[in-house]
């Protein structure tokens, strides 16, 4: 290969690299754009503070069932959702997991503005899973993860939502519920009414803590932090809430943030709003999963770390359902 040949390639190799950094500059600044023409009701989700909430459950080490590091967890959501003004309350009950296990299940609901007869529900697990059963390493398969993502950063949008609606009241009530032991499922048990996955929420669903309960709606977050995440329409939300799906994918749209909140149509996953649901209210998840992409690249790996967590996920999930929250008009 001559030397003209090769500073003639590097020439054009240096060219398409500017281009193509001019056109994914000119993305990025084309979705601010887009961002700033709507003027939001909703207060602006802070995804530093955001990002902060998920290191500080990362730093008490995987939170397992029945470890101090799952006890200490708990205190601190606890402490710091009440810190936010919320009604708190902690399901509490004795469990057993698919191995025999039994654990002291803790589901953690934070209610804020109690008097409003108006709801929004908004939900995420806050448990770790005891093994990275997904890791490409096998000797890694029964060590435990950070869970950054799956687990720490739907909890984290909670948190951070919760300290905008104490600064700002929405026109409804809103609440949390942090549910434990989701991620403590038998691999490929994909069944339905007898699974061994999240059994916070089947828990709640069968022992609920308040007779008669019915928010407009919910939404369920999972694994709401991964880089370039997208988030399809799954098969459950869409049977069981599909004007809730058709709302917050539209005010994504409207705000900005399609590329993350793709119109694509996913398969039925068991997962946590599938037992709010069979409660009678109308509930979706937003979950980075697709048909096409399978879940989160790192979902139960070692991997599931901070290191992985994109603070630009974070504001597109909170920013888009803080929206859908203060749309919300008042009760006639």
């Amino acid at each position: 290969m001559s030397n003209m040949y090769k500073r003639g390639k590097l020439s054009l190799l240096l060219s398409l690299m500017v281009l193509i950094g001019c056109n994914s500059d000119q993305q990025q600044e084309s979705t601010k754009e887009e961002q700033k023409m709507v003027a939001l009701m909703s207060p602006d989700f802070n995804a530093d503070s955001a990002f902060a909430y998920v290191k500080a459950q990362v730093d008490f080490g995987p939170r397992i069932p029945s470890t101090p590091a799952h006890s200490k967890c708990a205190k601190y959501l606890e402490q710091k959702l009440q810190s936010f003004g919320g009604e708190v309350f902690i399901q509490e009950a004795p469990v057993k997991t698919y191995d025999g296990k039994t654990h002291q299940l803790k589901n953690i609901i934070a209610a804020f503005y109690p008097e409003k007869k108006q709801r929004v529900l908004i939900t995420a697990h806050w448990d770790a899973r005891p093994f990275s059963d997904q890791d490409m390493d096998e000797a890694s398969r029964d060590k435990a993860f950070d869970a950054a993502n799956d687990g720490a950063s739907g909890v984290a949008v909670v948190l951070e939502m919760a300290r905008q609606i104490q600064m700002k009241q929405p026109n409804v009530g809103v609440d949390f519920i942090l549910w434990d032991i989701e991620d403590y499922g038998k691999s490929n048990d994909e069944t339905e009414k007898e699974t061994t996955w999240c059994i916070g929420s089947q828990y709640w669903y069968r022992n609920p803590p308040v007779k008669g309960y019915k928010p407009l709606y919910g939404i369920n977050l999972d694994m709401v932090g991964g880089e370039s995440a997208q988030f399809a329409m799954d098969e459950v939300s869409r049977q069981y809430a599909p004007q809730v799906v058709q709302k917050v994918w539209s005010i994504a749209s409207e705000i900005g943030y399609s590329n993350y909140f793709v119109n694509l149509n996913s398969g039925s996953l068991i997962d946590d709003h599938y037992w709010v649901n069979q409660a009678g209210i109308p509930c979706i998840d937003i979950i980075h999963f697709t048909d096409a992409t399978g879940f989160y690249k790192n979902w139960h790996t070692q991997l599931d770390n901070l290191n992985n967590i994109d603070r630009n996920t974070l504001k597109a999930v909170g920013q888009v359902v803080l929206e859908t929250i203060y749309r919300e008009k008042p009760a006639a």
